[in-house]
């Protein structure tokens, strides 16, 4: 179909050829099948930084299978320069613009397939975002992993150094040798976030080959396998398989269940919703609640674990999770090779990738299910939670993976700030008391774009005195590297007068994460019964005004008046 049509357009303006061949195109070119190629690299970040080598690697591929490729880009950016100042306030509304590159790139020509390629916590989602709008026979390529610094090191470990550094205990050349060493290659960075966990959404939907989310950045491996995905395409592009027949409701459900596995980002609940409205359907955050209670959580990966993102593509990645839990997934879907899920296993296992893998694992001397638990050795179910209750009627997540024992049960005074500026100073400068719940509103995206709240997560968890003590509340969202009692996406949000809007100081809250509960339970430190805290709110809703916030414009202006609510994926309507 889609050849057709873009046969049927050089026909009618001849124009189009001889653009074409103004671009260094022969006659021939013209009649082949073209294959878009777009990715995300530029100067912007480690994770983007490679993929000129990947994007030119998916081209030659593309010939090799008598095709034409032809390269795109869209630069995307990193949540990591923008901590700080408002900055982050643009870090999730760059999905809605690259994703609406895509399909401007997409859209202008006809192009008979697409292969996107992308590593990172905006540009993957938002390529899974424009494969789904665009319904071309598609191809994601992840930009794999970034190798571990020294002694298995991850590039978070800019929070615990800025912690020290405030206390007066850097010691010697400690923020200099970080800098140095954080990240020593390209690659998304080195722990399950936001990054590692959309690879692993892109091979779980079936829209990875598989085997390549994580993979090791500086493999020559990575290489091969972009190439392979070029001649892929064309497979594809000649049997009419377009990415609506691979990412199904079943494929989002599998990928669901690996999420909840590899203890993967609470960022996934803004993104897959938003993929999936691609599609013309709804995952309900309860899906995601009842496939946590039903899947084990099989990983050892930071930041809820010991080890690096590599060692979890040594262990054998995302297949080895799918085989692992292949009795609860469906293994008939359709993926990118033309084959179902299932056939795909099978033939990891006869081709030697497994094998492959965990040979990588003896170089470190570690056992791979010290990575990669079998599920009957788990004893835990799930790593996200869904809570609800009178201060977030419509949902919050919680990575409870990454929380404590004892802080998954706590009931602690409210201390309210109206930005996480203005909380991450009262933690840095001791004004905040063990056993705190620290709320911050105005935040989410109709508030200000839903910047991440990593500074004030990490400068909980890294003082000594408020870590595992103080939790922390907010319509906004978390890094995927955030550890801690921390629940994000409050809905509705404080800006559309949700009850976070209303929560004044000393209001007692509590997060019981296996009733799956957020509400307000006290005002003034007192508890109260349920029916006078509703009393006290109506009250305090009619005297609620928004309050006066920063002036927005252009993009942000555009996303903060359209977004939806974090629950359903902050997409923009």
């Amino acid at each position: 179909m889609a050849g057709q049509r873009c046969q049927d357009v050089r026909k009618a303006w001849a124009q189009v050829d001889a653009l074409m061949l103004g671009m260094n195109w022969s006659e021939e070119d013209t009649e082949k099948l073209h294959i878009l190629i777009d990715d995300v690299q530029g100067d912007s970040h480690p994770g983007s930084f490679h993929l000129d080598v990947l994007s030119e690697e998916a081209a030659i591929g593309v010939w090799e299978a008598g095709g034409r490729p032809a390269r795109f880009h869209v630069t995307d950016i990193c949540d990591g320069w923008a901590q700080g100042h408002d900055g982050m306030n643009y870090i999730l509304p760059s999905r809605e613009v690259i994703a609406d590159m895509v399909q401007i790139h997409a859209s202008v020509i006809p192009w008979d397939g697409m292969i996107l390629l992308s590593g990172c916590d905006k540009s993957v989602p938002a390529h899974l975002m424009a494969a789904a709008r665009m319904d071309l026979p598609t191809i994601h390529v992840p930009s794999g992993s970034m190798r571990s610094g020294p002694n298995l090191s991850t590039s978070g470990m800019a929070g615990p150094l800025s912690a020290k550094d405030k206390k007066g205990q850097i010691k010697g050349n400690e923020i200099r040798d970080y800098k140095l060493t954080g990240c020593p290659t390209c690659g998304a960075c080195q722990f399950m976030g936001t990054a590692s966990t959309m690879q692993c959404m892109a091979e779980a939907l079936g829209l990875a080959l598989p085997g390549t989310a994580l993979m090791p950045a500086t493999f020559a491996e990575i290489r091969r396998m972009a190439r392979i995905a070029g001649k892929t395409i064309l497979m594809l592009a000649q049997n009419g398989i377009t990415a609506s027949k691979v990412l199904t409701p079943a494929a989002f459900h599998n990928a669901i269940k690996v999420h909840a596995a590899i203890g993967g980002s609470t960022n996934a609940l803004l993104h897959l919703p938003a993929v999936a409205h691609e599609l013309g359907f709804t995952l309900d955050s309860e899906i995601f609640d009842q496939v946590n209670r039903e899947v084990k959580y099989l990983t050892n990966i930071q930041p809820s674990g010991k080890y690096v993102s590599e060692l979890f593509w040594f262990a054998g990645g995302v297949p080895m999770i799918e085989w692992l839990i292949r009795e609860q997934l469906d293994l008939n879907v359709l993926t990118v090779t033309g084959r179902t899920l299932g056939e795909n296993l099978d033939r990891l296992w006869q081709d030697g990738y497994f094998d492959r893998c965990l040979s990588h694992l003896k170089t470190f001397g570690i056992d791979a299910d010290d990575i990669i638990r079998k599920p009957a050795k788990a004893n835990q179910f799930g790593s996200i939670a869904v809570l609800k209750g009178n201060l977030a009627p419509e949902g919050a997540v919680v990575k409870y993976s990454a929380v404590s024992a004892a802080m998954r049960r706590h009931t602690g005074p409210a201390a309210v700030f109206d930005s996480e500026e203005a909380a991450q100073q009262a933690v840095v400068q001791g004004k905040i008391n063990p056993g705190a719940v620290v709320v911050i509103r105005y935040e989410g995206p109709k508030g200000s774009g839903m910047p991440e709240m990593f500074m004030t997560t990490d400068a909980i968890a890294f003082d000594e005195t408020l870590n595992d003590s103080v939790a922390l509340v907010t319509d906004g969202r978390f890094s995927g590297a955030t550890r801690g009692p921390c629940v994000g996406h409050v809905s509705p949000e404080a800006v559309e007068g949700g009850p976070i809007a209303l929560v004044a100081d000393g209001d007692l809250i509590e997060i019981d994460i296996e009733k799956r509960l957020l509400a307000i339970v006290g005002i003034d430190g007192v508890p109260r019964e349920a029916a006078e805290i509703e009393r006290i709110l109506a009250q305090r809703r009619a005297e609620w005004k928004l309050p006066e916030l920063k002036p927005k414009k252009g993009v942000l202006k555009r996303y903060t008046e359209r977004a939806v609510s974090a629950m359903a994926g902050a997409y923009m309507k």
